[in-house]
């Protein structure tokens, strides 16, 4: 399979958009484009998992290479394991979820529509690219459009908020780029440096220069996924943002951070990992409680989203820093899952403020008896983000806890502890939260006049519960899915516990 396609059928869809005039055929481009991004990933996921089962072992499948920038040996070199192929897989589902969400769209409607699917270029290159320079570009590919659909289409401090969000990313970009340029200049390959990642893991990096860089490295891709102390432009973000693009930046965005934490910085930097472990650990462990408890002082249901989405991406800084193979596929596990459900949060979300117009949880209420399926949609969304079993959240989640508590040392295992805890908190806030939104009496006349859902809202929204019910009632599949790759890191590690 050309995995190129990925980047390729976005980037024709973004300049169809601007060539074709008119509301409906803007919007039939773009989820004509996204619809076939999401049959193609679903395409990649049975071939790939065709050519394992013919036994095919290779590291990265549909592997290709060639050279980009020959004078720094910059390489466009991509390929796929079982947790590109997941991360793949979530971006397909949210980038459709997004363009069905935005239907009615109408303010610069070719404009929103062209940056939103600009994004989805970004985010394809990124989990396919085996250069970590290439795999740089592509993540800077997705922070601008990021700052525009904020900017022009958010709402609230939408100025502040976009250029909070823009330098908080850009600057962790900096510190990203200083941790590969490192790399790069560590490296010897035949007499030159390289990007390759492949190329990387199989050199012995020196030591010091390991525990030298993987701070910028792990703290800069950490900034993407609400590292604490570097998380606060996630709640003004969320909140400014349209609803499309906060399922974007919650969903995908927050992803690669985690995605580069693990596939860059812990497994290019093994020694540097375990030297740190202890510092990630306990940084993860205050994101997840601190998100919690800051979660359950908000009155604004975006902010309620946004600090739970701090406390939820702590679990996977906390899986990648046990360093065990269970607790490095719990990580991805919860990026997958995290991805899938705050985007449907967003958009449960998004879909009772277009039609109450407020966010606000004191303001809401009974609206279970006026738009019965959004507030469905809300409630499985908020069990999810629970952990409630029969869903992912709870898959990932135990997964996680069970890969932490195998790390032997009991100051890891009292914030395994801790994390585990941080599930109490989370169920006050989400059923108070639920409880007062969509159950009681209607607290405001003019409720009885919503409508519910459109057929767009819908699917988009049934799009995501089938995510996430697939992975919480038959999780088999996806542990199937990324555990080869997590083991390949662990291995990598040489972490010798089981």
């Amino acid at each position: 399979m050309n995995l190129s396609i990925l980047i390729i059928l976005p980037l024709i869809t973004t300049f169809a958009i601007l060539f074709v005039k008119g509301l409906k055929q803007v919007r039939t481009v773009a989820l004509i484009g996204s619809a076939t991004q999401f049959l193609l990933s679903l395409d990649l996921l049975f071939v790939y998992w065709k050519e394992r089962t013919a036994g095919n072992t290779t590291q990265f499948l549909f592997d290709f290479d060639y050279t980009w920038f020959a004078p720094m040996n910059i390489h466009y070199h991509i390929g796929v394991d079982g947790i590109s192929v997941a991360m793949i897989l979530l971006t397909s589902f949210v980038v459709i979820a997004g363009v069905l969400v935005s239907w009615a769209q109408e303010t610069l409607n070719k404009e929103f529509f062209f940056l939103l699917l600009f994004l989805s270029v970004g985010a394809y290159g990124y989990f396919i690219s085996l250069d970590i320079f290439t795999l740089f570009f592509f993540l800077e590919v997705a922070v601008i459009p990021k700052f525009l659909l904020i900017g022009i289409w958010g709402s609230g401090k939408k100025e502040y908020s976009a250029m909070k969000l823009a330098l908080m990313l850009m600057g962790g970009s900096g510190l990203v780029f200083v941790g590969l340029a490192g790399l790069y200049f560590n490296t010897n390959a035949n007499g030159a440096h390289s990007f390759d990642l492949i190329q990387i893991s199989q050199m012995h990096i020196d030591i010091a220069a390991q525990k030298l860089f993987f701070p910028f490295a792990f703290v800069g891709f950490g900034i993407f996924t609400a590292l604490f102390p570097f998380h606060t432009w996630v709640p003004d973000g969320h909140s400014s943002a349209p609803t499309a693009a906060s399922m974007f930046l919650a969903g995908i965005s927050m992803k690669l951070g985690g995605y580069g934490c693990l596939r860059v910085a812990t497994y290019l930097m093994p020694d540097a990992a375990h030297y740190y472990s202890w510092v990630i650990i306990l940084l993860a462990t205050i994101a997840i409680i601190y998100g919690a408890f800051a979660t359950m002082m908000q009155k604004d249901l975006k902010y309620i989203n946004a600090y739970s989405s701090v406390s939820h991406c702590g679990f996977v800084l906390l899986g990648i820093g046990m360093l065990t193979q269970t607790s490095i596929t719990g990580a991805v596990l919860q990026m997958v899952s995290h991805g899938l459900m705050t985007a449907l949060f967003f958009a449960a979300i998004g879909m009772i403020y277009s039609r109450t117009h407020t966010r606000m949880v004191e303001q809401l209420g009974g609206l279970l008896k006026v738009i019965p399926f959004i507030s469905t949609v809300f409630v499985i969304a908020g069990l999810c983000s629970l952990g409630l079993p029969g869903f992912s959240g709870f898959v990932a989640e135990m997964t996680v806890f069970m890969g932490s508590w195998q790390n032997p040392d009991q100051w890891y295992r009292f914030a395994t502890i801790l994390a585990c805890a941080s599930i109490v908190v989370t169920a006050v806030y989400i059923l108070r939260a639920t409880g007062k939104t969509v159950m009681g009496p209607i607290t405001d006349l003019h409720y009885h006049h919503l409508t519910d859902a459109t057929w767009n809202e819908k699917i988009a929204t049934g799009i995501l519960i089938i995510g996430i019910v697939a992975i919480g009632i038959a999780p088999f599949w996806i542990n199937q899915l990324v555990t080869p790759g997590a083991e390949n890191i662990f291995q990598h590690l040489g972490n010798v516990l089981k």
